[in-house]
């Protein structure tokens, strides 16, 4: 940092080992910063961190900074890689973007308040993976245009109707074909639902996806839940997801992962010293995604009482 002061970036919480130390002397983190395990020794839980630069990081420059998308997509997408890095190594739980402290002693002070929970929230996550589920209902043209294509008989033109009458055929061939997709996209989630009691251990509903970024051809999203699978039980999961709609050709069933634990990362107490928000976790209504890096809620702590936060509303770390 050559002299500049600096704060504490906290990427997420694991369990430390010789082994984890080794390989994360290679990784960097946001702004290209090494990445550590805070504190040095293996006892108990540490946070995974960089040094950044105060200048840089501090609560006024945040405020500027997460108007600046580019920015905002890279700091995101370098998060989300020291995040997947680690859950293919150890079990996580990953902190929301720009989890900061003022200085080490701080993060310390903060991790030993939180050690039983984030001891339990690791004992949960330990060999179990996130997966996400999204059902779409098929779009309106779509729709119309299987409806046409099902409703509409062969024709003389002696026979054919009037124009009005043409209409109101048509009217009504989407209105049957819209409550038909809406039918089958409860079906989804009933048989979702159950394969879910059968394989996952938790599930978290996300709010539906809105918004620019899901219009066009996925239709619209119904439902974005996220689920926590055992690994010795994914793939009977998957198995019995791709199953699930292929006898429902209104909606489409779309599965992501495996993840990082996102959804599951149970947010702790925030350091009333410092002010830092250490909420672990992700409470958008979107996935994480490697392409897009973006974190399901692009949110900050700066050690201040006021946060300085984004929405991104963007396919997240997920999609």
């Amino acid at each position: 940092m050559n002299g500049e002061p600096s704060l504490i970036y906290v990427y997420a919480v694991t369990l430390p080992t010789q082994e984890l130390r080794g390989r994360l002397a290679g990784v960097r983190g946001v702004g290209g910063t090494p990445v550590s395990l805070l504190p040095p020794a293996d006892a108990g839980p540490a946070f995974v961190i960089s040094q950044v630069p105060a200048g840089q990081w501090a609560e006024e420059a945040l405020r500027s900074r997460f108007e600046d998308l580019a920015w905002l997509e890279d700091t995101a997408r370098a998060h989300h890689h020291v995040i997947q890095f680690l859950t293919e190594h150890t079990t996580v739980l990953p902190l929301r973007l720009a989890t900061l402290y003022q200085d080490g002693d701080r993060a310390l002070e903060a991790l030993r308040e939180q050690q039983d929970t984030f001891t339990v929230r690791l004992a949960l996550l330990a060999h179990h993976t996130e997966y996400g589920v999204k059902v779409y209902i098929a779009t309106d043209k779509a729709s119309a245009d299987a409806s046409a294509d099902s409703h509409t008989q062969p024709t003389s033109s002696a026979s054919a109707p009037s124009p009005g009458k043409a209409y109101l055929q048509a009217r009504r061939a989407q209105h049957h074909a819209r409550e038909d997709r809406y039918l089958q996209a409860g079906q989804a989630a009933d048989r979702i639902a159950a394969i879910a009691a059968r394989h996952a251990t938790h599930t978290v509903r996300h709010p539906v996806q809105t918004g620019p970024l899901t219009r066009g051809e996925n239709g619209e999203n119904i439902l974005n839940d996220a689920h926590l699978v055992p690994d010795d039980e994914a793939e009977a999961f998957r198995a019995a997801l791709d199953q699930a709609g292929q006898d429902l050709p209104g909606i489409r069933i779309e599965v992501t992962g495996p993840w990082a634990p996102y959804s599951f990362a149970m947010p702790p107490t925030a350091s009333t010293d410092t002010g830092a928000d250490a909420g672990a976790g992700a409470d958008a209504d979107t996935d994480p995604d490697p392409d897009t890096g973006t974190d399901k809620d692009a949110g900050a702590g700066t050690g201040t009482d006021a946060d300085a936060g984004a929405d991104t509303d963007a396919p997240g770390a997920r999609s």
